[in-house]
């Protein structure tokens, strides 16, 4: 059944140091246009799973098959080529270009006119339209999250990645950000977002998974998770369900 995911991973095994495996044999997959969410306590490898994906960590054993085609070996920039985009935790805009000139570069891979697609981002996201000529360093950290994810959807992916696009934002912000992601998803692109946020990535997921020591130890759809008393024990606090 593996030809109707648009991502699929499996048995990989991938860490940053030779014999020292921080992802222990996770599978995980993605069909086109669903929203699937990894959970996990810190060390879990959450991120570690969203670098190995997008070509930023070669795993030492498994396959990531993303439209078909295995991407273990790819470089990211071919990865982008082919429909991906990776929106990191930190470092994700360029503080010294304008919104704007963001966008711009976010789509430099593209021969084509970028002003339509710039609308389209711009109308997608109000606040950096008024903002289009200010510096990203002068940004909030809401407005610049926001703005790391148009700048990769400047380039239109099937599938994004978001890793942990709530961190260090107010609680007002990240409400925003998570209406933000929920309106990418239901424009069509598919979404896996790696969150801290356990509660609130799961209530909009179609899917979820908690990895567990870099196992993928528990999955299911978004909200069976959000009820299954161990994932309420574990991560979103035992008896405060609602």
């Amino acid at each position: 059944m593996t030809n109707d995911y648009l991502l699929d991973v499996q048995n990989v095994y991938a860490g940053y140091i030779k014999d020292v495996d921080i992802l222990q044999g996770v599978n995980f997959w993605v069909a086109p246009g669903e929203l699937v969410t990894v959970i996990g306590p810190n060390g879990a490898g959450k991120s570690t799973l969203a670098k190995a994906i997008f070509g930023l960590l070669i795993p030492h054993t498994g396959t990531i098959t993303f439209k078909g085609e295995n991407l273990v070996g790819l470089k990211s920039n071919e990865i982008v080529q082919r429909g991906m985009c990776y929106v990191p935790q930190i470092a994700n805009v360029f503080p010294s270009l304008s919104v704007e000139e963001n966008l711009e570069m976010g789509a430099f891979v593209l021969n084509v006119p970028l002003k339509p697609i710039k609308d389209k981002i711009f109308t997608m996201f109000p606040r950096l339209s008024d903002r289009r000529r200010q510096r990203a360093g002068t940004l909030s950290g809401g407005e610049r999250q926001m703005l790391a994810m148009g700048k990769a959807l400047m380039l239109e992916p099937s599938l994004l990645i978001l890793d942990e696009p709530s961190a260090a934002l107010s609680p007002i912000l990240v409400t925003q950000v998570f209406e933000q992601i929920k309106q990418i998803n239901q424009a069509g692109t598919a979404i896996v977002l790696v969150e801290q946020n356990a509660r609130k990535a799961l209530e909009m997921a179609n899917r979820g998974y908690v990895l567990e020591s870099g196992r993928d130890a528990i999955s299911g759809p978004g909200e069976e998770l959000l009820n299954d008393p161990k994932v309420g024990e574990l991560y979103l606090g035992a008896g405060k369900r609602h």
